[in-house]
């Protein structure tokens, strides 16, 4: 049977003799997929189908319970054996819908600033041995996936031995720094995609592979985004104003401005990376054209961030040689100075 038609037969059983519409919703990049149960009078709620020999929702059970003070959607029923889970409905408007639509700065500020506030919840409840480690082994492994995905399969560009020690140098750069970054809990797609626009706080969405790791995570994912892209300066002013907010409320963020600016490009590098092999792979492996137009996005993010540190120049020396130079690179090398240790 359909996966459709057994996601409909458990939804009549569940509510017997009563009238449910069932409408597509949204899909994931992965092979989740989400319908809308609507019931003639208006009400409505979102049912899950997560192919039980493809998907766990295990770990979505579990991180549910721990972010529950964030906004994140209430579990109605389950049935872990069909992998089927109705979840309260938190709309139809993502963030991302609502940027779009209005287009000022200050709209923009005033919703990315209750995302902060959504995301400072999560983090000030954060302690070790909850969610996985976002460890060195997992943050190599995501590394991992540029050279293999992105540079190998979508450039055609195998990486030869000068590249794979530019490569080599530019990780054993990088890792360090992100590894002694504060810890948290980290959402780990903290994105205006998986927020929700509802009457109150943001309503959270997509927050199964949660971990324990670097501070900075969460507020580059939402930053530097696949699908909006905002100018510097207000990267800037946003990132400040989450830097008091966090400081605020007792998070271990580094006491100056300067040196937390330094960690969240730094931590952006790693996830820059990650997303261009993610995206390559999805196209190359899963048949996934979505996000593949969106790649260039996050090279330019990496050339940015890897030109501005010296620590981190083999990487953006192996970026030119894969992508070669264009006009982003003119544009860094007049506004941005290569940087040392510390930043500036």
């Amino acid at each position: 049977m359909h996966r459709q038609e057994l996601l409909k037969k458990w939804l009549a059983d569940l509510f017997p003799g009563e009238d449910v519409a069932v409408e597509f919703a949204a899909a994931d990049a992965d092979f989740r997929r989400y319908f809308r149960a609507i019931w003639p009078d208006g009400q409505s709620r979102i049912v899950m189908d997560a192919p039980p020999e493809k998907m766990n929702t295990d770990a979505y059970v579990h991180v549910r319970e721990v972010f529950a003070m964030a906004g994140v959607p209430a579990i109605l029923g389950r049935d872990r054996e069909q992998g089927f889970m109705l979840l309260e409905d938190l709309g139809k408007i993502t963030y991302l819908a609502a940027l779009e639509h209005d287009g000022r700065p200050e709209v923009h500020r005033h919703l990315l600033l209750e995302a902060l506030d959504s995301l400072i919840e999560i983090q000030k409840a954060s302690q070790p041995g909850v969610l996985p480690e976002y460890d060195e082994a997992l943050l190599t492994r995501e590394l991992n996936l540029f050279p293999e995905w992105f540079a190998a399969k979508e450039l055609g560009k195998p990486l030869n031995f000068a590249q794979r020690q530019l490569w080599d140098a530019g990780v054993k750069a990088l890792l360090p720094a992100l590894l002694s970054q504060p810890r948290v809990f980290v959402h780990r797609d903290f994105i205006v995609r998986n927020l929700m626009l509802t009457p109150g706080r943001p309503g959270v969405l997509d927050f199964q592979d949660a971990v324990y790791g670097p501070i900075s995570y969460d507020l580059v994912s939402l930053l530097r985004d696949a699908f909006i892209e905002w100018e510097e300066p207000f990267v800037l002013d946003i990132a400040i104003r989450y830097w008091e907010k966090a400081r605020a409320a007792g998070l271990p963020v580094p006491e100056a401005f300067d040196d937390f600016y330094r960690a969240f490009e730094w931590m952006g590098v790693q996830r820059h990376l990650k997303v261009a092999g993610i995206f390559a792979r999805l196209y190359h492996r899963d048949g996934k054209d979505k996000y593949r137009a969106e790649i260039p996005r996050f090279i330019k993010y990496l050339k940015r961030a890897t030109r501005r540190y010296r620590e981190l120049a083999p990487l953006y020396q192996l970026l030119v040689e894969l992508v070669g130079r264009d006009e982003t690179d003119a544009e860094l090398q007049s506004s941005y100075p290569v940087l040392g240790v510390k930043g500036g």
